[in-house]
This record gives C-alpha cells, sequence and structure tokens, in this order.
C-alpha cells in the first residue's frame, strides 16, 4: 500500500503499527518521498480493516489523498515492524507533503505542569501529535537527520520512548528533554531563562524572544509606555499590535468572542484572530491605536505557556523587525537587527530553517476569512481539480507576497513573505522559491507572474531565462484564486467576478481596482467598473488618501475642511488629477482614501490599507440608509457617492452615518452591476476576490444581495483575498489558460 498526503510527522506510522498489530498482521510500514509506504499480509478481512483504518480513521494531523493498494504474493513474515525511511523518489512524483507547525497539545502541557516528570516546565517538549513541524524541515522524508534537531542526539530515556510503540513519542522526530535537546537562555545565560525573563517582563522591558518561525517582540500589554516604546523603535506608528493570553477566559475578557471565533483560536493552528474589542479591555492604548478590534491568539509553544502563566498579563507579540524587513529568524541576523529594539534576547538553540509569521484571520458566517496565511497553515496545499500538466512557480505581487509552486493537482503556496520593497524581503522570496521548489520536487516549466512591469516579482519572473513566462492581469488572478480554492474546474464555466483593491495594471493602461469580471480560469475579460478618476502622484496618493479626495472633488471641495487643512497644496493636486497625462484608476480602495479623508477620518497612511480600515471601523450599525448610486453600462457611479459624503458633511450628519451611508451605497449599485452583468451574460455564480473584501461590512453586503437575487456567491476561505492569494490565481490561470496560434495576443493583453 501506498499513502499520500500529510502522512509525515503526524504519527502515521506508530498509527498503522498499532493497528496493524492489533488486526494480527504481519509486514513492515515507512517513509518514503512521496509519502508512507506499508506492506501486510494476513486474514484477508483484516488486510480490508487496515485499509478501511488508514482511508477514514488516521491520525489528528494527518490529511490523507490516497490510498493505492497493490496484491503482491504472501512472503510469511511475521510481526510488524518500522523500516528505516527510503530517499528514492517513486516515478517522479511529488514529494510526500509536510505538516504545518502544531500548537502543544494537552498531553504535553500535563507532563510540563507535573513536578515528578522529567519535562516539568521544558520549553521545548513536543510529541507526534504536536511542536516544530515545517520550520525545522530541511528535506524529506521527515527523519530527524533531514531538520534541524539531527544535531541533537537522544538520550538513552527518549530512544526508548521514540522506540516504543505503546508511546506516543514512538518516532516523533523532534523528540528531546532536558538532558538531551536544545537549551534556553537569557542573554546567553542558561541560568533560570523563564524567570529572570519574567521578572523583566513584568519591570517594562522589551524582550526579543525566538520561537517557532522566527523571533518575536514582547513586552506586557497593559503598560502603556512600553508598548509605545516598542512601537517607536519599530518605526510601527499606527499598525496594530497582536497580543497573546494565557487561555480562553483571558480571551473573553478583552474581546468579544463567539463560538467559531473560539473554536479557531483553540485550534491546533493557534492564529492570531481579530475580534471586536471590549470597551474595559486592560490593555495599553499603543496596541491597537484608532480601530475597535484586537488581534488576539492563544499560546502555542512550551514557552509562551510558561511566560504567560508567570507574567499573569496579557502580552504584545509581534514580530521581531523594523516594520517593513521579513520577520528575523537567523540567530546572527536577529542579534544585528533587534538589538537597537529590544533590551534583552531570550534564545536557544535550535535553528529555525523556514521563517513562518503567524497567521491571521477573522470570520464570517462562522467560516474562516484568512488576511495572512502563515504558521499553521503553510505549506499545507490546495487541492486543485484541474491538472497542471507542466509544473509552475507563481511568483506572486508586490504587496503581501507569496509564491506557489504546482505540479498534478496541487498548488503549494509559501507562507506569508511580505511587501517585496526592500532586498531583505527580495532575499525571502527567493529562498522561499528555492526552498519550495526542492521540498516539493516540483521542476517548475512555466513562470506565472503580474503584468505590472515595476514589480520585482514580475522583473524576476522575466530574468529566470530556464522558464517560460506567463503575464497574468492582477484581477483576473484575484478571481482565479477564489475559484481555485472552491475547486472550480476548466469545464465549469464562468463567472461574474468582483475584485475590489487597492492597485492593479490594467491591460488598458489604467490603474484597475474596481472591477467586474466575466472570468473563467483561463480567460476573464471586463465587464463593468467603478467610475475612474485621475490618480494624482501616482505612489504618493496611495500614502496621502487626502489627494485622493482633490481628484475626486477638484476647485469644487476648496471650501472643505480637509482641503482647508491642505489648502497650500490642494489646487495643484487637483489639477494633476485633470491633467491627461495622469493615470486614471478605478480602484475602490483609494475610493474608500477619498472619504476617509472627507469625514476627517484620515489625511495620510502609515500602512497599507489604514484609512479604509478605520473608516470601516466608524461605520454606525445602526444606519440603515445607503447613499443612491447610478449604474449606467456596467459602470458604478462612484462620484455620485463623494458628492452625497460632501452633500451631508455640509448638513452636519455625523460621520458614523455617513461611514455607513457609503458603505450601504458602494455595495448596493455592486450589487445592481453585478445581478446585471450576471443576467446579460447567463451566469449563475459570483466570487468576491481583492483586499477591499476583507472589510466586513461591505463583504456581507454584497453578498447578501447577490444571494437574494439568486445569485450563488464564493468567498476566500482558504486564502487570503489581498495580494497574499494572487499566486493561486497565476497558477490556476498559468494552467487553464488556451494555447494561443503564433502571433495572437493573449487573453490578458
Amino acid at each position: 500500500m501506498h499513502v499520500t498526503g500529510i502522512v509525515q510527522g503526524v504519527g502515521f506510522r506508530p498509527f498503522v503499527h498499532a493497528v496493524a498489530t492489533r488486526l494480527g498482521l504481519a509486514g513492515f510500514v515507512g517513509n518514503d518521498e512521496a509519502g508512507v509506504v506499508l506492506e501486510a499480509e494476513g486474514d484477508p478481512s483484516a488486510v480490508d480493516a487496515l485499509v478501511d483504518a488508514l482511508e477514514r480513521r488516521p491520525p489528528p494531523l494527518a490529511v490523507v489523498e490516497s490510498v493505492t493498494v497493490v496484491p503482491e504474493p504472501t512472503t510469511g513474515a511475521t510481526g510488524f515492524g518500522i523500516a528505516p525511511s527510503t530517499a528514492g523518489h517513486r516515478d517522479g512524483a511529488i514529494r510526500t507533503l509536510v505538516s504545518a507547525d502544531t500548537a502543544t497539545c494537552d498531553a504535553c502541557l500535563a507532563e510540563m505542569a507535573d513536578p515528578a516528570a522529567r519535562r516539568y516546565r521544558y520549553p521545548f517538549t513536543n510529541c507526534t501529535d504536536c511542536g516544530p513541524r515545517f520550520t525545522i524541515v530541511r528535506d524529506v522524508p521527515y527523519d530527524r537527520a533531514g531538520t534541524t534537531m539531527a544535531g541533537f542526539a537522544m538520550c538513552a530515556a527518549c530512544v526508548a520512548e521514540y522506540e516504543d510503540p505503546a508511546d506516543r513519542r514512538f518516532h516523533a522526530q523532534p523528540l528531546c528533554c532536558p538532558a538531551c535537546g536544545p537549551t534556553l537562555r537569557l542573554d546567553g545565560s542558561a541560568v533560570d531563562p523563564v524567570d529572570r525573563a519574567i521578572r523583566r517582563l513584568r519591570a517594562g522591558e522589551v524582550l526579543a524572544v525566538k520561537g517557532l518561525g522566527g523571533y518575536h517582540l514582547a513586552v506586557r500589554a497593559d503598560d502603556e509606555a512600553a508598548v509605545a516604546r516598542l512601537r517607536a523603535a519599530k518605526h510601527r506608528e499606527d499598525k496594530p499590535f497582536a497580543v497573546m493570553v494565557a487561555d480562553p477566559a483571558a480571551v473573553a475578557s478583552l474581546v468579544v468572542a463567539d463560538p467559531d471565533d473560539a473554536a479557531l483560536l483553540t485550534s491546533r493552528r493557534r492564529p492570531i484572530v481579530l475580534l471586536p474589542r471590549r470597551a474595559d479591555a486592560r490593555v495599553a492604548a499603543s496596541v491597537a491605536p484608532a480601530t475597535g478590534e484586537l488581534g488576539v491568539l492563544l499560546p502555542y509553544t512550551p514557552l509562551h505557556h510558561l511566560l504567560l502563566a508567570g507574567l499573569g498579563t496579557p502580552m504584545v507579540l509581534t514580530s521581531g523587525n523594523v516594520s517593513d524587513e521579513p520577520i528575523a529568524h537567523r540567530d546572527d541576523d536577529a542579534a544585528e537587527r533587534l538589538a537597537p529594539l529590544a533590551d534583552g534576547v531570550l534564545a536557544h538553540d535550535r535553528a529555525i530553517h523556514t521563517r513562518v509569521d503567524d497567521s491571521v484571520l477573522r470570520t464570517a458566517r462562522g467560516r474562516p476569512v484568512p488576511v495572512r496565511r502563515a504558521r499553521g497553515y503553510a505549506p499545507e496545499p490546495v487541492p486543485l481539480t484541474f491538472t497542471v500538466d507542466r509544473p509552475v512557480l507563481a511568483v506572486g505581487g508586490e504587496q503581501k507576497n507569496t509564491v506557489a509552486v504546482a505540479a498534478g493537482r496541487r498548488a503549494f503556496l509559501s507562507a506569508h513573505i511580505g511587501d517585496l520593497e526592500n532586498l531583505a524581503t527580495l532575499r525571502a522570496f527567493t529562498a522561499a522559491v528555492e526552498h519550495l521548489g526542492r521540498l516539493f520536487a516540483v521542476d517548475a516549466q512555466v513562470v506565472a507572474h503580474d503584468l505590472h512591469p515595476e514589480y520585482l516579482s514580475t522583473k524576476y519572473a522575466l530574468d529566470r531565462d530556464d522558464l517560460e513566462p506567463v503575464g497574468v492581469q492582477h484581477h483576473h488572478a484575484h478571481v482565479a484564486s477564489c475559484l481555485a480554492e472552491h475547486g472550480w474546474g476548466v469545464d465549469d464555466g464562468p463567472v461574474l467576478g468582483i475584485a475590489y483593491d487597492g492597485t492593479g495594471w490594467g491591460p488598458d493602461g489604467t490603474v484597475w481596482g474596481g472591477e467586474l469580471l466575466l472570468a473563467s480560469l483561463g480567460a476573464a475579460r471586463r465587464v463593468g467598473h467603478l467610475e475612474t478618476v485621475g490618480l494624482p502622484g501616482g505612489a504618493a496618493a496611495v500614502r496621502a488618501p487626502w489627494r485622493m479626495a482633490a481628484a475626486w472633488l477638484g476647485r469644487a471641495g476648496a471650501d472643505l475642511a480637509v482641503a482647508r487643512r491642505h489648502a497650500d497644496r490642494w489646487d495643484a493636486v487637483a489639477a494633476l488629477a485633470d491633467s491627461p497625462v495622469t493615470l486614471r484608476t478605478s480602484s475602490a480602495g483609494r475610493l474608500f482614501d477619498a472619504v476617509a479623508a472627507l469625514i476627517g477620518v484620515r489625511d495620510t497612511t502609515t500602512y497599507e490599507g489604514q484609512a479604509a480600515v478605520e473608516l470601516e471601523q466608524r461605520v454606525d450599525p445602526q444606519e440603515r440608509s445607503a447613499y443612491p448610486v447610478g449604474v449606467d453600462g456596467g459602470v458604478v457611479a462612484a462620484g455620485e457617492l463623494v458628492s452625497a459624503v460632501v452633500e451631508d458633511l455640509g448638513h452636519g450628519v455625523d460621520p458614523g452615518r455617513i461611514a455607513a451611508r457609503f458603505h450601504l451605497g458602494l455595495a448596493d449599485a455592486t450589487v445592481r452591476a453585478a445581478v446585471a452583468a450576471a443576467a446579460e451574460h447567463g451566469v449563475g455564480t459570483a466570487a468576491l476576490s481583492g483586499g477591499v473584501f476583507l472589510n466586513a461590512v461591505l463583504l456581507e453586503r454584497v453578498r447578501a444581495g447577490l444571494e437574494a437575487h439568486g445569485l450563488r456567491v464564493l468567498v476566500h476561505e482558504r486564502v487570503p483575498c489581498t495580494d497574499g492569494g494572487l499566486a493561486l490565481g497565476q497558477v490556476a490561470v498559468a494552467a487553464c489558460r488556451p494555447p494561443t496560434r503564433e502571433g495572437e495576443p493573449c487573453p490578458e493583453s
């Protein structure tokens, strides 16, 4: 038998051994590069029972994709054993899947809390059901020799556990204990590092803490001076910090979490979950300024549990970096980059092979909505219903970059890499490309990329002379990503794709971002969009929302408060927006920026999407009125929204009500345009994608409106709707686009 899927590093061989032994079967089980291989002989009914167990009752962390059974002559073997792993690669098949890192299980936590146990308070306790996986794997098959634990020789007691089929650590590759495993040190000293770290955190110090996928910066979350000092050191003016709390009861003291949120928080993946903050939450104001939400997470390593138990208060746990840089994961790099940010370093000597940030999610209608896909999820594959005949490397976009490799019927997405705007992140990007391809033995023939000529990912793709480049329009990739994760096939026909985001290169030479597309996996064409406006200053307008207000209103808005705040430049920027040399944009993100500036939410931003995030926070949930907006020939008259906002400002309407009317008006107009386009083109399904659909108010109003008109609505649940999901869409388009004849323009031209 051969079993494929996530079947290594999850206790699969011990599971097979136990089941086969109980059934009285003889044979062996082992790992190879493509999964788990076993031979079993005995009574036919017992063999059938083993196959049934493999398919229907695998270990908790396993994901079985296939069980292939081949009859063989019996050998007369006795007993059932675990064979050494083989490195042979079967017929060019994709290598075995690698499990994501998993939060510490209850059994290990109980052991750590037992003073009589030899792993009492040991910060690297793990077993086959929990602990590091992807972040320590250098190569497959998944055995200790292929991980960063290779240098830690097991002591006799650990060897006994490792070799005992009845032990939960049977063949657990990261297995260790205080006698033979990694050592924790605070500023180089192994003397009481946890207790000393707790005392220093209590005193308001910032500590760099080495975790599973990189270093974090930790500080107590209720100390305003300490949090503000960390924020200044990271050059992170406004973007919220995540808060780690000890247990679900502590979660309930800070945020409002329903059962679906709680299930996500306590899952083995342990993501950060964005939730409404309680008014009396005891966290410093600088943790999450200008937002009513908190990103909270529960401990997922033994060290986290030890720190929080001793600290007694929630702690900020944010990526160990300066803003816009990748998270530090090598000790030498962390020592250099984090020294100016931290008062001390709590580190250990187990190397991190692959850097991985924390995942971020929210929920909608009880389902997960990924914001950032990383630890706990990567590198689990997205199964495809189409076949990638020519292996693909997809390089994503510029913002929130991820990359992907695909062959056969699987796409493997990297963890979140970041914004490709500096050399450090570009190096992380190229390292991810190399590691992902090697780990899953995907020898790409095609490289799929965005059409934007200045993206570093595009330049990388076009410099790969060994691969055939395939350009994919940005918003087609968004919609195709949503389709691919929902199992859409090549023959399933087109959908009405709605792609709302900040920026995407349009084939007509404008900046797209408010698009209605008639889209399949292989092709797309524009059938509607938001009204266009000048983008004064290009990237400068992205960083300064007031410029978009000037673009929409021009000199007619000179008497508004936002114009008075920028009186020295308002007329010049308005004139620039009208200039024939200025690019025009249909961007939904820039429309949100304009309204945010008009009602006094924000004139300038310090992180992507900030104005839109804070505008959503202003929405009055009791407001039911929507601004009336025209739709003509598929074009949504966005200017009418801006005019309605200005009119309400003149009447002194509360900004919260204005924000709500804007959201509802845009959503309703989008629904009308989409329903008309769907009817015209005979489609019954809509797919929503693009970062603007992280806005919960807009997402639910558009979704409900489309459903009320009988459309099936697809939204993202496995990969982000942001540019973090582009690579999956690029894979789908590159694999499914019909070939063009020589001299014929490609469908994206």
